[in-house]
Order: structure tokens, then sequence, then C-alpha cells
């Protein structure tokens, strides 16, 4: 089955998407890039020159390129403030939709995209690539083994301090809304539990060349009595951690770490006599199904196979939609200093 299908955005970010789709045979077989839009024109020439996209449609009107090329899909590449009204013109014009992260500004208008992709029995997911890596998959198939007995905390360190320019430098929020939300997605799938609620200290430190929320410390309550816990800053000089965070996860008869590079370490509690028992090290497995550790193309992937089979995908909005509550259930902490509930 072929795909005709629109990048819209065609910014630095869309580059990652199409190298993705050119590593994966099949994708690279069954998806054409027919359209490209972007408010600048000259930014999407630029990348249809770069790709060999020089055939596609370029134009500024999603709609407009959707009618010219008859497209059946649209990767959402725009930033957060315009996904609303990408995602419903696709949808209502007939397109499956892949978007980038968060799914939407609101939850409001996350519940609106759902019911919209619903009418019109699209699929419509969300590209969440960092859970869709070998870590991430390790994490998630080390806790459901239960060697560690029944989960009971995730623990997760961020500190980088990325000058990026650009938008995310004037963004409210930047953290919690465009970096955090890997995190967070991550220990959902990683916890497999519902998050409950959330208290949250959100901070612009000083020396940040962020305009607003820098960094940002919070506590989620999951489902089964599980803590998940988020220490972040973008602003940190110095020794960086992983971009995929630092872990530590923590079990009723044991606990793994894993620096978000190569190092796994797991134990369980161990019989040595006196105060502390020490600990009997435990192996941990490497992901169970390698076809789920490609990032990008692997949730492109799954977003392809949903539109082929019928199946749910991972990351359709209907789940997502979880991940966004927590990071704006966080925000709304921070602003409130208040615990606040999370109901999606």
């Amino acid at each position: 089955m072929k795909f005709s299908a629109i990048l819209c955005g065609c910014g630095a970010m869309s580059k990652g998407w199409l190298r993705a789709i050119a590593s994966n045979p099949d994708l690279a077989q069954s998806i054409s890039i027919v359209g490209l839009v972007d408010l600048n024109r000259a930014t999407a020439e630029s990348l249809a020159k770069e790709f060999g996209l020089e055939g596609a449609v370029i134009g500024s009107d999603l709609a407009e390129v959707i009618a010219a090329t008859k497209a059946n899909l649209v990767f959402d590449i725009v930033v957060p403030a315009a996904r609303y009204n990408v995602v419903s013109t696709a949808l209502k014009a007939g397109c499956h939709v892949l978007s980038e992260k968060p799914m939407a500004t609101s939850l409001a208008e996350g519940a609106a995209l759902i019911d919209l992709a619903a009418e019109a029995g699209k699929v419509h997911a969300i590209i969440q690539n960092r859970r869709f890596i070998s870590g991430i998959r390790r994490l998630r198939r080390f806790v459901e083994s239960g060697v560690i007995g029944e989960l009971t905390g995730i623990h997760c360190d961020f500190f980088l301090g990325p000058h990026f320019g650009g938008f995310r430098e004037e963004m409210d929020n930047v953290l919690l809304l465009d970096m955090a939300i890997h995190t967070f997605d991550a220990a959902r799938f990683v916890a497999n539990k519902a998050p409950l609620a959330v208290y949250c200290v959100e901070k612009n430190p000083v020396g940040s060349w962020y305009k607003h929320g820098a960094s940002a410390d919070a506590i989620f309550e999951f489902a089964d009595d599980v803590v998940f816990t988020y220490r972040g800053s973008w602003c940190a000089e110095g020794k960086r951690t992983s971009w995929e965070s630092q872990w530590r996860i923590t079990g009723s008869k044991g606990m793994l770490t894993w620096d978000g590079e190569e190092t796994f370490e797991a134990a369980v509690a161990g019989n040595e006599p006196g105060l502390l028992p020490g600990f009997t090290p435990i192996e941990v497995p490497g992901p169970e199904h390698d076809e789920e550790t490609h990032g990008h193309a692997s949730v492109i992937a799954s977003f392809i196979d949903a539109i082929r089979t019928g199946k749910r995908p991972e990351t359709e909005s209907r789940d997502n939609i979880r991940s966004l509550a927590m990071v704006l259930g966080a925000i709304e902490s921070a602003k409130t200093r208040k615990r606040i509930e999370i109901s999606a």
C-alpha cells in the first residue's frame, strides 16, 4: 500500500523525519512526499533541494496543498501554537496525521482532535520517539519481568545546557512543554500506570538564556502507589546528563539504574548480616523487539502499520493525551503552587 504524504513544517526538525523514512526500506518504498507546507517558501524549497523532493508541491496553505496533491497522510512538524489548526485541517480533509509533540496546547484542544479523528475514521498519533529507543524498551521489559518485585518508584534527572536559539528560547514553560514531556511519556510507558496527580516547582534560574521555565522539579503520583519524580534543567552548564535522563527504578525487592546511555545496573537484596544486607547483581536483558528501538523510524512504522491493519498505534492521541495531561498538570501546579489532580 502506497501513501502520499505532506510534510507540514519544513524547519530543522523535519530533516529527522525524512532521514528516518529513508533509513527504513519499507517506509522509503511506501511513503512518497508529495507536498511541502511552510509559511516561509524558501525554507520548503531548501528542504526539497536537500532531500531530492523537487517534484513536491510547495505552498503555505495546507488545505490547498492537500487538494492539489490528493495526499492521504500529513506529517505535522509545526510549532505547538499552530498544531490544532494543522491537525484539524488535515483530519477534515480525510488525511491520517502523525504529529510532533505536544499533541495540543490544552486538554480541550487535545480532546477535540481526538473527537475529530474518530469522526473522520482516521489514525491520529504522536511521534513520541524517545519511548522507541533501546534503553526505554529495556526498562519496560525489566519492570514487567518482576525481578525487582512490585514497582514502587521511578526517579529521573535531566541536566543539560543547550543553546538552541530560535523559538525555544522565547517559549513559556520551555522545559516542561518542549522536553520534559519526553521523559514524562517514557516514565508513564515504563511504569504502565495511569498518572493521577502532580506537584511541581518551576523556575527560570539566574543565568538562564531562556525566556521562561528552564528548570522544573515535579512529583507525580501514579496508580498503585507508584511515585515518579523528575528533576530537570535546560540551562545547567557543566557536566551533563544524557538527553534521555538518568533513571533509578525502585521495586519491592531491588532496583535498577540507567545512565541514559549504555550503562544498566540492577540488583536485588543480598544476604549479608548486619544493618545493610548488601545486594546481588541482576542482568538486564536487551529489548524484546529490535524493530521498536529506532526512534522516529519506529514511530512512523507503527503509524503506517496502524493504518494498514486497523490496530491502535502505541502513541495514538487517545492514549498520548495522558502525557499531555502530565505536562499541563505540572504547569498548573507550578503556577498555583498546589497539588493538581490529573483527569485525562
